[in-house]
């Protein structure tokens, strides 16, 4: 019911191309996404289609997983499979290059402002709502096809009656141990996307991916609405931005739940593409990783802020000497809302267990996996013939 709602209400024009509003990415753009744009016209955004992408997504997984006890949910879902096709068709359009989402030029993906008189502009602030489009990677395994023969067979059919749209995207390819692989970005512009996230003068801070590129601070992107200025800058704390009440931190601090998101994505690829697929990390680095120790890579500097490091301070708590060496106080571990994009102190309230506590999960995965056990492993358990008494004795 609930993506029900969004296809009905957020498609403007029923174009699988999303106006979400406020979506809790705050102030990150050029305008508030809240109140009507002063250029008139409307924005299509591009974390938002990216974010309906990765429900379609997720739904699919779900009802996959249902249709392997009742052949009823494989209705559904083909019908999510056929969504996500859609809307990632319409992000990259085949043969279409200046009113899109992607860049072709960049190698990013950005929000379009459509005006009034039918012209369209590219917003190009590089910015989370690119790097979303990571997050829509999901590895189906091998046995799928096997188990779901239908699914299997309407989905080919579907992509064979439609080929503008897995024209640019990566669907239907089998890659490790013949796992398949639902993503908004193939090889080549997935290699483009993550060269921007691992650079360390764009996204890439020595404690996590920044929600704003550090690019921004000596290049402002800058939108003139009459006499107005609208702009977005790197700003690695608080914002100094009047959208929200001046309370609206995306442009350019650390968050756990999209870097959380963002090391799943990782995950899943490495997957899909095994240990051969590589990238540079950082980028222009001359240091390569697949992509599973990339995802480490990423933990380890989240990590970091709540570690000590040489001089004995915990990055999350900044100058504050209490905090630091106050041996009443320095071992107790605050869980802060968001963190400085260039130092790691904690910023915004002190107790967002609900998202930053996940570092603890980080701490616990790599602490213990692997990267040949995890892709070895990886997709047994959820498709494995199981009886209903066995699987309910596991539990």
């Amino acid at each position: 019911m609930n993506f029900t709602w969004w296809v009905n209400r957020k498609d403007r024009d029923g174009q699988n191309v999303f106006q979400g509003g406020f979506l809790g990415l705050e102030n990150i753009g050029v305008f508030d996404r809240s109140a009507p744009l002063p250029t008139g016209g409307h924005l299509e955004q591009a974390d938002g289609t990216a974010w309906m992408a990765f429900y379609c997504q997720s739904m699919l997984q779900i009802a996959i997983e249902l249709a392997l006890h009742d052949p009823v949910y494989e209705e559904l879902a083909v019908k999510f499979y056929e969504h996500f096709l859609w809307i990632a068709g319409a992000m990259d359009r085949v043969g279409v290059h200046h009113d899109e989402l992607w860049d072709e030029q960049d190698g990013f993906f950005y929000d379009l402002l459509r005006l009034p008189n039918g012209q369209a502009v590219r917003l190009k602030v590089r910015s989370m709502v690119g790097l979303l489009s990571v997050c829509a990677s999901t590895v189906f395994p091998a046995e799928l096809a096997e188990r779901l023969p239908r699914f299997m067979q309407r989905a080919g059919d579907f992509a064979r009656r439609h080929p503008d749209l897995v024209a640019n995207i990566q669907a239907g390819r089998p890659g490790y141990g013949k796992r398949r692989l639902l993503a908004l970005l193939p090889d080549d512009k997935l290699r483009r996307v993550l060269g921007y996230m691992l650079d360390e003068t764009e996204f890439l801070s020595p404690f996590g991916i920044r929600s704003v590129s550090r690019h921004h601070r000596d290049h402002p992107y800058i939108f003139s609405v009459g006499a107005a200025v609208h702009r977005v800058d790197y700003e690695p704390a608080e914002s100094t931005s009047g959208l929200f009440g001046g309370n609206s931190n995306w442009r350019g601090p650390i968050w756990f739940p999209i870097n959380l998101l963002l090391i799943r994505a990782l995950l899943n690829l490495y997957t899909f593409y095994g240990p051969s697929f590589t990238v540079e990390c950082p980028t222009g680095s001359g240091v390569h990783m697949n992509l599973f120790e990339v995802a480490r890579e990423l933990a380890r500097r989240l990590t970091s802020i709540f570690v000590r490091d040489a001089q004995g301070a915990r990055p999350v708590y900044g100058g504050s000497a209490t905090f630091q060496s106050d041996p009443h106080w320095r071992d107790l571990i605050l869980f802060y809302e968001y963190f400085h994009g260039d130092n790691g102190t904690g910023l915004g309230a002190s107790h967002q267990t609900g998202w930053t506590g996940l570092v603890a999960g980080l701490i616990r995965i790599f602490g213990n996996l692997d990267a040949e056990t995890f892709l070895e492993s990886w997709g047994r358990e959820p498709l494995r013939d199981r009886a209903p008494a066995a699987t309910a004795a596991n539990r």
